[in-house]
């Protein structure tokens, strides 16, 4: 066959394709953190193919596109680079941005990155500068606080109402004189084996059966031989109760407990007994005995001095004549006569005292005002020196301050909260709120309650308050029984042309008017001998009546 193609057919050759970017190119391109490394143009031998599509090319390799990246732009990665970081460390210039930026003593290393960064475009290095200089500006943002409304605790309200009750106290200031009084009798007569008798008086609230319990207490820890009783007459059915009383106290369990004339022959054996210790009977509320004849009280009075008697008698009672008026025959006997220590009433600066003596035992902080304090002071001397009503005046208005501070809530934080254990005082008890609860106490029980409801203090009531205000003033005495006041609220009826309730409904109104807190009652077992007495000062009474003209006219004719 014929040959198509010659065999001397002259091929051509071309030549060997050339880097298409030189490498000062590739150096002048660099306007980003872009460094080349490992380039080698020395010898055509050791020349690195890249692969002709620029998608195939890794790295530092990539620099197509590389002149036309704007300013602070990144270079364009592969995949690899822009997953998760892996432990590979590419090799050339990199970006450095400010979160990696540390603040630390000037190195080495530090030295070698300042070279680094001149080599940073001046625009890139502006931009960096300006956020790192707007960071040190900025202040640390601090964790916001957990922020809640809480109720107020009153924790220190609370505390005031505990060290300002009625309680034996562990002190008694402005009480020291007749309590060293009380204290003598008692270790003469205990350590002397000998009987005596002892009658305490004074007005309710002047600290009579206070300083008796704390100076017995404290005796009771030094002194050992001797046995105390202590009775309180009001809690007995009549007054030959106090005999029993007396006996269950005395007599041992394992003896029969006898009645009648033996039991007080028992009585008086164990009493003048040789052996056993020496015994100390108080007799609290002792005007309560008040019999007829006054049999009682006498025979009372008349044990301590039997033969090798071991008694010795203490009498608490807020009659002040009791022993002269009522018991003339022991004046007669001088060995029977009792010793007598009177308590006056509180003063304004010994209540003052009082009050704060009770307070500072809480807290450092006050939680009366010193101005409150001595306006209640004030105020309670002035009317009876009763500290009892001190100390409720005082409890009344700290609940009142205790009540407004509760219905409050405050923001506070949730830490602050946890953490504050100290008892602070959010509000002080002041003037205005010891006079509210003065007004309360003494001038709203006469007075009407709203204006127009006549019905809050009723005539009848009006009337038997009347009553009996004429009749302590024409006796001349605190207490009337009931039996004379009826006869005294009949007689006024009669002549204002009235009708009058009956005797049961009398005792009612009493009891109605006595929780008002206009009167008191001393209950009897006879309903008739029950006394009854004001609570109220006779001014306050009139000035609170004598609006009405009907009220006025029967306070003005009096008794007929």
């Amino acid at each position: 066959m014929p040959r198509t193609r010659s065999q001397s057919q002259a091929t051509i050759s071309f030549p060997k394709k050339k880097l298409t970017r030189p490498l000062k190119k590739a150096e002048d391109s660099s306007d980003v953190k872009l460094e080349p490394t490992n380039v080698q143009a020395s010898s055509p031998s050791c020349e690195k193919i890249l692969p002709l599509s620029p998608r195939k090319r890794l790295g530092d390799d990539n620099l197509c596109n590389t002149p036309h990246i704007p300013c602070c732009s990144p270079p364009k990665q592969g995949k690899k680079e822009n997953g998760p970081p892996s432990s590979y460390v590419p090799k050339g210039r990199k970006l450095v941005f400010d979160n990696q930026l540390k603040v630390k003593s000037p190195n080495k290393r530090e030295q070698g990155g300042l070279i680094e960064q001149n080599k940073i475009p001046s625009s890139v290095r502006k931009n960096q500068e300006s956020t790192a200089n707007s960071d040190l500006r900025r202040p640390v943002e601090k964790e916001p606080a957990c922020m809640r409304l809480f109720k107020q605790q009153g924790t220190c309200y609370q505390q005031a109402k505990l060290v300002l009750n009625t309680a034996v106290p562990d002190r008694l200031p402005a009480r020291d004189k007749e309590m060293d009084v009380i204290r003598n009798f008692l270790r003469e007569h205990i350590c002397g084996k000998k009987a005596g008798s002892l009658y305490l008086s004074g007005a309710p609230g002047t600290g009579k059966t206070a300083c008796l319990n704390r100076i017995i207490q404290d005796l009771k820890k030094e002194l050992k031989d001797f046995k105390t009783i202590m009775l309180n007459c009001m809690s007995l059915k009549n007054a030959q109760a106090v005999f029993p009383a007396v006996a269950q106290e005395i007599i041992q369990e394992g003896e029969a407990k006898p009645t009648g004339k033996d039991m007080m022959r028992k009585l008086e054996k164990h009493m003048t007994a040789v052996k056993g210790p020496m015994i100390v009977l108080v007799l609290d509320e002792m005007d309560q005995l008040d019999s007829k004849g006054q049999d009682v009280l006498y025979t009372i009075f008349e044990w301590p001095w039997l033969k090798n008697s071991r008694l010795v008698l203490i009498g608490v009672a807020n009659t002040l004549d009791l022993t002269d008026r009522s018991l003339p025959r022991l004046q007669a006997r001088e060995k029977c006569k009792p010793q007598l220590l009177n308590f006056p009433p509180y003063t304004r600066s010994q209540i003052a005292i009082i009050l704060q003596d009770r307070l500072n035992q809480v807290s450092t902080d006050q939680v009366v005002d010193n101005a409150a304090i001595q306006f209640c002071a004030r105020k309670v001397s002035a009317v009876s020196g009763d500290v009892r009503k001190a100390l409720d005046v005082c409890r009344q208005a700290i609940e009142i301050v205790e009540s407004s501070v509760k219905s409050q809530t405050i923001l506070k934080p949730l830490s602050e909260c946890k953490s504050s254990s100290e008892a602070l005082v959010p509000k002080r008890v002041g003037l205005s709120h010891i006079s509210q609860v003065i007004s309360e106490v003494d001038g709203n029980r006469m007075t009407v309650g709203q204006e127009g409801s006549q019905d809050s203090f009723p005539l009848q009531q009006k009337i038997l308050v009347c009553s009996l205000l004429l009749s302590t003033r024409q006796l001349k005495i605190k207490e009337v029984t009931l039996g004379k006041l009826y006869e005294a609220y009949s007689n006024v009826c009669r002549k204002q042309q009235v009708a009058a309730v009956d005797q049961s409904e009398c005792l009612s109104l009493t009891g109605l008017l006595e929780a008002r807190g206009i009167l008191g009652l001393k209950k009897n077992k006879e309903t008739r001998f029950t006394k009854v007495f004001l609570k109220i000062e006779e001014k306050d009474i009139e000035h609170a009546l004598k609006d009405k003209a009907f009220i006025g006219n029967i306070l003005t004719a009096g008794l007929p």
